[in-house]
């Protein structure tokens, strides 16, 4: 089955004409046609009514059901993390041997050694730094990205890039596209959500639908300014009315909307509306239920770190994740970020990065231990990385410029090889140099292990086909299992 559920775009004629249209059914053929369009009408009243986010069928058998992204805005660096250079090392000090990039975010020095050791961990002995101690020990169940590559060095673009496909135009989000794609396993909760998610650099840009229809819109839960434990739905509650009141009003706004469709024809702006209704009407009692902690052991908590006030913020992210994970939804995005853009580490790399490394180590440790034990991780796909990478060579004297030209990001769970190290940077770390992947072919690998063709999920608008990986996109199955 392909998934390209591509709309009309109905020219809607005037009321007027409506009217005299039925006049017409009404009086030629004893009426007939007048019933027949009443039920054809009764018809699209009740498609309008229906859970658009119900499950869809994948185009292929998928690896994967769910998704989960932990994203680590600003741009770890991948020379620090997962990729360790030994002639970096070696040359500390000396200018880079190639040349730089034509386009650079600021001015470069020479080479920078990585201030960690790496030590290689478990049975694949894929080496990991020091700043990651804890999720070193589930390096069999990570492959490793080494040669991921974006298009633009600054923040802005890139998030848009990473998050859309696309850095210069407003297009749905890699969230709302798998959402339009395959729907989700709960009705009374949103098919994408993201936890915390930064206003900043694309803001809604980044979870939002465009021109899919609107149920496919992310649904942000607080904001990157907002501790996880403040986080919350907007008006997730009614403090004025009760339950039943609310039903009898969105009742009635059911019907006054179906009256107006039957005189205008349809219109996917107002039953995108009174689906969102319906949908917030439900979640009134399955979100607070979720988000609520409380009803997790002590043992899980201190798994994910929320005992510690380092790890609670991103533990209590990790942890609401798994839950909304377990309970169906589709796409799931955690964002580590806050006022200092939290990765970028223009300067003073080795405090920035290992404060950022300790507040996430731990929980996306135990987020991966929790999956796992509940058997959630061989069909959930996790993601993890920035935006771009950082630069080999040195911006000031102890710091790392923006790099989108080879960085790393990693897979876990969900039908990928674990213990796995995929393409390589230059022998320096500044360009993907084998087995390139770009953004695009990392998003048709999404899609693939989720069951969807990225060439086939297609919508049309202004006249084309538009899809997330846009007129690109290969799909790497050398990472499949």
């Amino acid at each position: 089955m392909s998934i390209s559920r591509k709309p009309t775009d109905p020219a809607l004629s005037s009321l007027h004409a409506l009217q005299t249209r039925r006049q017409l059914l009404k009086t030629s053929a004893v009426g007939f046609g007048h019933l027949a369009l009443q039920a054809l009408l009764g018809q699209e009243s009740s498609a309008a009514s229906t859970n658009p986010l119900v499950p869809q069928q994948p185009h292929h058998p998928p690896r994967a059901r769910r998704i989960v992204f932990l994203f680590m805005k600003g741009g770890p660096s991948h020379v620090d993390t997962f990729d360790p250079k030994p002639m970096l090392d070696r040359d500390h000090g000396k200018p880079l041997p190639f040349d730089l990039p034509r386009v650079t975010f600021a001015k470069q020095g020479n080479l920078l050694k990585s201030p960690w050791k790496f030590h290689q961990y478990g049975e694949s002995g894929l080496p990991v730094s020091e700043l990651f101690p804890h999720v070193a020990r589930h390096i069999d169940d990570l492959c490793i990205l080494r040669s991921v590559y974006g298009t633009n060095p600054a923040h802005g673009g890139a998030l848009l890039k990473l998050h859309t496909g696309s850095d210069q135009f407003v297009r749905p989000s890699m969230g709302s596209w798998v959402t339009y794609g395959l729907g989700t396993e709960n009705e009374n909760l949103p098919g994408f959500i993201t936890i915390c998610p930064t206003l900043a650099h694309g803001g809604v840009n980044n979870w939002g639908a465009a021109f899919l229809p609107s149920y496919c819109q992310g649904t942000p839960i607080g904001n990157a300014s907002l501790a996880a434990a403040q986080a919350k739905v907007k008006h997730i509650r009614n403090s004025r009315i009760d339950p039943a009141l609310q039903r009898r009003q969105l009742d009635l706004i059911a019907a006054m909307n179906r009256d107006h469709l039957e005189s205008v024809g349809t219109s996917q702006a107002l039953e995108g509306r009174l689906n969102s209704f319906e949908l917030a009407y439900r979640m009134q009692s399955s979100m607070p239920e979720i988000q609520d902690l409380s009803s997790e052991s002590e043992a899980t908590q201190q798994l994910y770190g929320i005992d510690d006030p380092v790890t609670e913020d991103f533990g209590r992210q990790c942890l609401m994740a798994r839950r909304f994970l377990e309970e169906g939804v589709r796409f799931v995005q955690v964002t580590h970020s806050d006022s200092e853009v939290q990765w970028d580490q223009h300067s003073n790399l080795y405090q920035g990065h290992t404060k950022n490394a300790a507040e996430v180590d731990k929980p996306i440790a135990g987020f991966l231990t929790d999956l796992k034990a509940r058997g959630l991780l061989d069909d959930t796909l996790v993601l993890w990385g920035g935006e771009f990478g950082r630069t080999p060579t040195a911006q000031g004297s102890n710091g790392r410029d923006h790099n989108p030209h080879g960085f790393t990001m990693w897979m876990a769970g969900g039908g990928v090889k674990g213990g796995y190290a995929y393409g390589a940077t230059d022998e320096y770390g500044y360009y993907a140099a084998e087995n390139k992947m770009h953004v695009h072919d990392l998003h048709a690998t999404m899609l693939h292990l989720l069951g969807l063709d990225h060439e086939r999920l297609t919508f049309r608008y202004a006249g084309r086909d538009f899809r997330l990986t846009d007129v690109a996109g290969r799909v790497a199955t050398d990472i499949f299992a």
